[in-house]
């Protein structure tokens, strides 16, 4: 189970945290080849309106790219498995990683802007499909741990990406091509390893109705003397769904039975989204600046963020036995906490030498409890509260809330900073707490329930205290 779920992460999440965070070194480099290139084709010096605009469009296209693979990813899931899905991703990945590689030498920013386009693709693949299979092949009573595997790579690929980039390592001016083509690496690593692996076993027998493939799966997975009860629980799942065939996203929204599910689902991705945590990793810099730190030493000052979330998703590996729903309700309340401290310490900070140093501990903190409960317990949530036939739409959806929710994040964040100032974080100390009190009076706890005992849980909620 350990070794399945390192394979299909090192090519799934992690694709995605490494993407995120590699493109912030070689901003300047980046902009000098624009010039560059710009002044060599036209004979003319770049607009430098232009030249944020294409910028722009290099960082953001990523976030484009992500939204067409959420919405692909479910589809993909459905017809070449999940195992197989994973695997095909990973050729769209290569293809990236070689356009950027190659638009420094042949002087084509243009094939820049595709890579990070594929490579956005390659993430919204991903971030759909990994905590759909983990969440499907993990037993009833690992779940909750095996599905935080989505947030360790996630939060590991932010890690390597931010060391990878250091400008003593591929960072520098001549080594930056490399470090965006280096995705390509762990995309091998998942060809590589992944095969080894079987198929989801819900999906084998609920999908396909091959029930010796999917005992043969279960084996492997939970080993010869413990599949048969998780085998039965499967054979539940599939006697109650009579054959329902996989659901298209638009007909969730029109299934009473699976209302509250889907409102709380959305409710989580965009709470995870826009509760601030992205706007700390693209706007770090300006939050260390604010908070009194030297300019020289902010790039490993941002690397101990990236250390923190990830010790945080390790570390909430083993505190899972807490429940689900204390860790998320709890993990945004501590958020709005550290906003409202964040907000008082930039406001105050010239007044004593050391309010910077307590703003920049506050960052750690907000990282620290998000890593806690909302970066790790969403995708957990998001597999448990649907059933096999409703999974691969819930997951179609919540991708595509989620990576329109990080676009409007990168967009919207400087006009809040420039026009509130100090107080731009009161806006995510409402969203969090907005989120904790509607995850409080509406999600229950499924640590240690089966899909179908979850799905009852929500009966009362879509169809009345009657039903």
């Amino acid at each position: 189970l350990l070794l399945a779920v390192c394979a299909v992460g090192i090519g799934g999440t992690f694709q995605y945290g490494y993407n995120v965070s590699i493109i912030n070194a070689p901003t300047q480099h980046i902009h000098k080849f624009l010039n560059e290139t710009w002044s060599s084709r036209y004979q003319k010096e770049l607009n430098p309106d232009l030249l944020t605009f294409l910028w722009s469009v290099i960082a953001s296209i990523f976030s484009l790219g992500g939204l067409c693979g959420a919405l692909i990813g479910g589809s993909m899931a459905i017809r070449l498995g999940r195992k197989g899905a994973l695997l095909m991703n990973n050729v769209i990945a290569i293809l990236a990683s070689i356009l950027m590689g190659i638009s420094f030498p042949t002087g084509l920013f243009e094939l820049l802007i595709a890579g990070r386009f594929l490579i956005g693709i390659n993430s919204g693949i991903g971030l759909c499909v990994q905590p759909l299979y983990i969440g499907e092949f993990a037993p009833k009573h690992l779940r909750g741990g095996l599905a935080m595997g989505t947030s360790i790579f996630l939060t590991g690929g932010i890690l390597t990406g931010q060391i990878i980039g250091l400008r003593e390592l591929l960072g520098g001016e001549k080594h930056w091509p490399l470090l965006l083509s280096s995705s390509c690496i762990p995309a091998l690593a998942q060809l590589l390893f992944l095969p080894w692996f079987p198929e989801s076993p819900r999906y084998l027998l609920i999908d396909r109705g091959d029930e010796l493939s999917c005992a043969k799966a279960l084996k492997r997975f939970h080993g010869s003397s413990e599949y048969r009860r998780e085998m039965e629980d499967i054979q539940r799942e599939c006697f109650a769904l009579d054959g329902e065939k996989p659901k298209k996203p638009w007909q969730l929204f029109t299934d009473r039975g699976v209302r509250w599910q889907l409102i709380t689902v959305i409710v989580m991705t965009m709470g995870q989204q826009l509760s601030g945590i992205n706007a700390i990793y693209f706007y770090a810099t300006y939050v260390f600046e604010q908070a009194g730190i030297m300019a020289e030493n902010i790039p490993y000052v941002t690397l101990g963020t990236g250390v923190c979330e990830c010790l945080t998703a390790l570390s909430c590996v083993r505190s899972n036995y807490v429940g689900r729903r204390c860790l998320i309700i709890g993990g945004y309340l501590l958020m709005t906490l550290w906003c409202t401290v964040l907000t008082f310490s930039l406001t105050y900070q010239e007044l004593y030498s050391w309010v910077p140093y307590m703003s920049m501990a506050c960052v750690f903190a907000f990282i620290l409890s998000f890593g806690l409960g909302p970066g790790g317990i969403t995708n957990t949530l998001t597999a448990e509260l649907f059933v096999q036939s409703s999974r691969p739409a819930a997951y179609m959806i919540a991708g595509t809330v989620s990576w329109i929710s990080f676009f409007t994040v990168g967009m919207l964040f400087p006009f809040i900073v420039n026009g509130l100032k100090q107080y731009c974080f009161v806006v995510f100390l409402l969203e969090c707490f907005f989120v904790a009190a509607f995850l409080f009076l509406i999600i229950p706890e499924t640590k240690n329930k089966s899909f179908l005992e979850i799905k009852k849980e929500f009966h009362k909620l879509n169809f009345g205290r009657n039903a």
